[in-house]
C-alpha cells in the first residue's frame, strides 16, 4: 500500500526535507495551549520531521521574517538536511515568504505553503487603519504588553496593523517576488456564514460585506499565491474559519464524508505534506 511501509508504518508524510510550521498573528509557539491542535503529531506518526518557527506572536514581518531565517539555519544545521519545507498559516505566510525572497534564504527552502494568508491585504483594514490613532496606540500598549508577557521579543501592535493594508501588501509583493528554485503553493478556507464560528462571526460579517468570501479573517481572494491554488471547503454546513484552520478546537469539522470536501483539518494537512512528499520535496 502507498505509503506504507513493512511492519504497516505510515510513511505518506516522510518528506525528504524537514516540516517547520510558521504560526500566525496573536500567538506563541508554546507547549500548551499549542498552536497548530493535533496536526503535528498527526503528521509525526506518518514519517514528518515537525519543527516551529518559534517567532513573535505581534512581531512585524520583517522581525519575525528574520527569526525564521534563524531557525532555517538552526533546523538545517541539527538535521544535516540540505532544504526545508515551510508551512505558514496566516501572517506566518508571508514571513515565510520574506525570508525566502528579501532575506536569501531561497536555496535552503524547498517549498513555501501558505495557509489563508492575507498576500493582497485587507480593504476591511484599509478602512480601520483610518480610526484615530490615539485607539490603536491603546490597544498598542495593553497587547504589546500581555504579548511581552509570554516571550515576545519585539511585539507592535500598530506595525502588524499597518501591514495588513493593501498599499503595504502592493509594495510588499514588489519587494518580495517568489525564489526561482522554491515551489510555492497556497490554500484558502471560508466559513458559510456567521453561525460557523462564534469567535469570529463579527468579523466574517463584516469581511463578507466589504471583500466577499472569507474564513472569519483573510478574504478567499488575498489567500491565492503561488503555482497551485486551492479553496478547502468543509463537508458539513458550519464551513471552515481561521481558528478552524489550525485545529483551534481539537475536533473534526464534520462527521460526514463527502469526496473533495474537508470533514477533518488533519486530514487536510496531511494531504498537503503527501503532496509535498510526492513531488520530491
Amino acid at each position: 500500500m502507498d505509503g506504507l511501509r513493512e511492519g504497516g508504518m505510515d510513511e505518506s508524510c516522510k518528506t525528504k526535507y524537514p516540516i517547520m510550521l510558521v504560526h500566525g498573528t496573536g500567538f506563541r509557539d508554546l507547549a500548551l495551549p499549542l498552536y497548530w491542535g493535533r496536526i503535528p503529531r498527526a503528521l509525526a506518526e506518518r514519517g514528518a520531521q515537525i519543527h516551529y518557527g518559534m517567532q513573535d506572536g505581534w512581531g512585524s514581518t520583517a522581525s519575525n521574517a528574520a527569526r525564521i531565517a534563524e531557525r532555517i539555519r538552526e533546523v538545517l544545521a541539527q538535521t544535516g538536511a540540505e532544504k526545508i519545507n515551510l508551512i505558514g498559516h496566516s501572517k506566518g505566510g508571508l514571513e515565510i515568504r520574506m525570508a525566502a525572497s528579501a532575506l536569501g534564504m531561497g536555496d535552503k527552502i524547498a517549498s513555501v505553503t501558505t495557509l489563508a494568508t492575507p498576500h493582497r491585504g485587507s480593504r476591511t483594514m484599509d478602512r480601520l487603519l483610518k480610526a484615530p490613532q490615539k485607539l490603536f496606540n491603546l490597544a498598542a500598549f495593553a497587547v504589546n504588553n500581555w504579548i511581552r508577557a509570554f516571550g515576545d521579543r519585539e511585539p507592535d501592535f500598530v506595525t502588524v496593523c499597518r501591514e495588513f493594508s493593501t498599499g503595504h501588501m502592493a509594495r510588499f509583493n514588489l519587494e518580495n517576488p517568489d525564489h526561482p528554485a522554491v515551489y510555492y503553493q497556497s490554500y484558502a478556507c471560508l466559513m458559510r456564514g456567521p453561525a460557523s464560528d462564534a469567535n469570529l462571526a463579527a468579523a466574517n460579517f463584516v469581511i463578507s460585506l466589504v471583500e466577499g468570501e472569507n474564513d472569519g479573517l483573510v478574504s478567499v481572494e488575498s489567500a491565492r499565491w503561488g503555482e497551485n491554488f486551492t479553496v478547502l471547503r468543509a463537508a458539513g454546513r458550519r464551513g471552515i474559519s481561521h481558528l478552524d484552520e489550525v485545529d483551534f478546537r481539537r475536533l473534526p469539522l464534520s462527521r460526514k464524508k463527502t469526496p473533495g470536501r474537508v470533514s477533518d483539518i488533519v486530514e487536510a494537512y496531511i494531504e498537503i505534506v503527501s503532496g509535498l512528499k510526492q513531488k520530491g520535496f
